[in-house]
């Protein structure tokens, strides 16, 4: 006999709150971003920075981090379907996956052209660089206001980008002082260098951590035998076996499971002993779980029923 349930969260997904206000805040951060793109490209071009070009190609990635997040804080409220039965969570993945593979290629591209300046540099505009970096520090500073207060897990992601935005800024702002002072040019292949090598960084690290949900591991910080051995602490369980631990984008967490009885139970008690086993998933951040009761006597018919 199955019983299904959806964590005690009355199909709120777990808590957490899509509101239109995350919409807004993601679809302002992107307008500023993409305007600014746009802007610090032709003034990389001017001033000759290959730092100033290798950041916005950084900004263009994150344009799009930016108007998948929208889209996906949009799409995300749809239901169910007959042929996305858990919804469209699932698509933000994807949406990850391409945001890397076009920062990982434009990174490939900025350091193809660093490297020959490492070693013949060029002459830059670091007065214009300067202005350029005061600009960046302020439009992204106010994009990192609108989505500091972050509820949902999109809005964070898009805070922290932001945020680094930020600090990038910083240190182009210090490198063109120091060159406008000192005349050394080759401080910008070398912030271009960085730039690109802590996008490739992240990038990898996204994927690893992208990588496990796609492949339906368990969540890292969800414990599978603390899970079982707190739903044997009720004493009408006595088996718990075929249990799978899995989220949809690293957020909403699923989780399936056979619970074998001490004794048979009417209905009613049945209800009881779900309410039980729910809070303990509950508190252990599962958001949709389907429980499956078996008979004292009965075996389970699945030859992987583990």
């Amino acid at each position: 006999m199955s019983e299904e349930s959806h964590g005690g969260h009355s199909h709120s997904h777990g808590g957490h709150n899509h509101s239109h206000g995350g919409d807004g805040n993601i679809g302002l951060a992107f307008f500023l971003n993409l305007s600014f793109t746009v802007i610090e490209l032709v003034g990389g071009m001017l001033t000759n920075s290959i730092a100033i070009i290798s950041d916005s190609v950084h900004d263009f990635g994150d344009c799009l981090s930016l108007a998948l997040a929208w889209y996906f804080q949009r799409k995300s409220k749809k239901g169910s379907t007959d042929k996305y039965t858990y919804g469209y969570k699932r698509y933000s993945l994807l949406g990850a996956i391409i945001t890397s593979a076009v920062l990982m290629a434009g990174s490939v591209f900025i350091l193809s052209e660093a490297i020959p300046r490492l070693i013949s540099p060029q002459a830059t505009d670091a007065g214009g660089m300067f202005w350029l970096a005061v600009a960046g520090i302020v439009i992204n500073g106010i994009a990192v206001l609108r989505t500091r207060k972050a509820r949902s897990i999109n809005e964070r992601v898009v805070s922290l980008h932001l945020l680094e935005d930020v600090l990038g800024w910083a240190a182009v702002l210090i490198g063109s002082a120091v060159m406008y002072f000192t005349g050394l040019t080759i401080i910008d292949p070398i912030l271009s260098f960085a730039i690109a090598a802590y996008v490739i960084f992240n990038v990898i690290k996204n994927i690893r951590q992208i990588m496990p949900i796609i492949l339906q591991g368990s969540p890292v910080e969800i414990k599978r035998e603390h899970i079982i051995e707190e739903i044997m602490e009720i004493e009408a369980v006595k088996d718990v076996h075929d249990l799978h631990i899995w989220s949809l984008d690293d957020e909403y967490n699923v989780l399936t499971v056979h619970v074998s009885l001490r004794e048979s139970m009417p209905m009613g008690d049945l209800v009881e002993l779900k309410r039980k086993i729910r809070a303990v998933l509950h508190e252990e951040d599962i958001h949709h779980a389907t429980i499956e009761f078996e008979e004292p006597d009965e075996s389970c018919t699945f030859e992987n029923c583990v």
